[in-house]
């Protein structure tokens, strides 16, 4: 059978044993235990879950194995075309995992600014033991030690939305595995591992449940970090909630068609904020100059969904259209079917040190939209109508 297209894989993966089951919806396992044979066989299935192994026969424990946990991993995994995936019960949970599974060969790190403001936090604070080096992109090779155990990147960037070229970073890095977020993407968009990443990151929380109401993270990658980021995952207790699991693979199934209009939606919305007065730049890849070199169509297939803009009047001019948005709402985390609109310099990236948010281009009049499935005419209104308000307010204080 040929290769199925990728909206029938988001559909059908992961669902492989239901007609067996004699359901058609994938059903919730809640057991926290599960009722063992002998001892002796008990035991080898124990010593292979532990060492991050597949389930033999006996699931034992959820901290171990959950059959609707792994539908979702088996799922993922099929869109981002990885041989496994693991999933935990947050993005972060997810990223300390790797951190904490790479510690094994090394203790040295390089990363890409921007980043999500969680993972600069942990990796700048050293909390894990880990120390970085923040280089750019086309720096990374500079950037290598003897002791470095990984290169870190997140492509669409946040909140700039910057494309880093994989492949490149992939080369300059050598040996060494590259951990791409790809949250922003979504294998909609952009599958990492074809261009030479190792592990792929999202938090699963943002478009790959798409409601705002569930929380969760994942990877992406080969059998062997994967056998490895299981046994942190069971040692750590990072494990995802099986509801949680359930809700994050239905959202798969509508994730081609969520994401495809959302980011039509920020086309729309970008090129009506970069001519209008009160919006002195826009960041997003589909605008003339937003993709450098040339990485939608070669590595990317559109620009997506998320698009910053930034205010000439600094954090004063941003929280005043924010109070005057009715439909956008104010609020972090992004990829739901409402679109959001937050500060990154006072939320998101509000633990990156100020200087670094400067240098990474976050300044204080830039606001971070994620555009949901709204009407882009009534989301533009919104917008427009706070715009000209601020632009107004600007007219009579001078």
């Amino acid at each position: 059978m040929k290769q199925l297209g990728f909206e029938t894989r988001a559909v059908h993966s992961g669902r492989e044993d239901l007609t067996q089951l004699g359901v058609h919806v994938p059903p919730i396992d809640l057991s926290t235990t599960y009722p063992v044979g002998s001892i002796g066989s008990i035991g080898e299935c124990f010593d292979a879950l532990a060492h991050g192994g597949p389930l033999r026969d006996n699931p034992i424990y959820a901290r171990l194995h959950n059959p609707t946990v792994v539908r979702f991993e088996k799922a993922l995994a099929a869109l981002e075309g990885a041989e496994e995936s693991v999933a935990f019960g947050s993005g972060m949970a997810a990223l300390t995992a790797v951190l904490l599974a790479a510690r094994q060969g090394g203790t040295h790190v390089v990363a890409c600014r921007p980043v999500y403001g969680g993972t600069d936090h942990l990796l700048a604070s050293g909390l894990l033991g880990m120390e970085v080096t923040w280089t750019h992109p086309h720096h990374v090779a500079k950037a290598i030690r003897p002791d470095t155990v990984l290169v870190i990147i997140e492509t669409p960037a946040n909140p700039t939305l910057a494309l880093i070229d994989i492949a490149r970073v992939a080369a300059q890095a050598g040996g060494v595995p590259v951990l791409v977020d790809s949250t922003f993407a979504t294998p909609v968009l952009l599958q990492p591992l074809v261009h030479g990443a190792a592990l792929v990151l999202h938090s699963a929380t943002k478009f790959l449940g798409g409601h705002g109401d569930v929380m969760g993270g994942v990877v992406a990658t080969n059998a062997a970090w994967a056998a490895r980021l299981r046994q942190v995952r069971i040692a750590t207790g990072g494990v995802l909630h099986p509801e949680a699991g359930y809700m994050l693979h239905r959202g798969l199934a509508t994730l081609p068609i969520r994401v495809r209009e959302a980011q039509r939606g920020a086309a729309f919305l970008a090129e009506r904020l970069a001519s209008h007065p009160a919006v002195s730049r826009v960041w997003y890849p589909g605008l003339a100059g937003g993709d450098p070199e040339g990485l939608i169509g070669r590595q990317m297939k559109g620009p997506g969904s998320l698009l910053s803009f930034e205010l000439a009047g600094g954090a004063r001019a941003a929280g005043r259209v924010m109070e005057r948005l009715e439909l956008l709402t104010p609020a972090v985390s992004l990829g739901s079917v409402d679109t959001l609109i937050q500060h990154p310099a006072s939320l998101t990236h509000r633990v990156v040190d100020a200087k670094d948010r400067e240098a990474g281009g976050i300044s204080e009049g830039m606001l971070r939209v994620s555009v949901g499935l709204e009407n882009p005419e009534d989301l533009w209104a919104d917008l427009q109508r706070a715009l000209d308000g601020l632009v107004s307010l600007e007219r009579l204080a001078g």
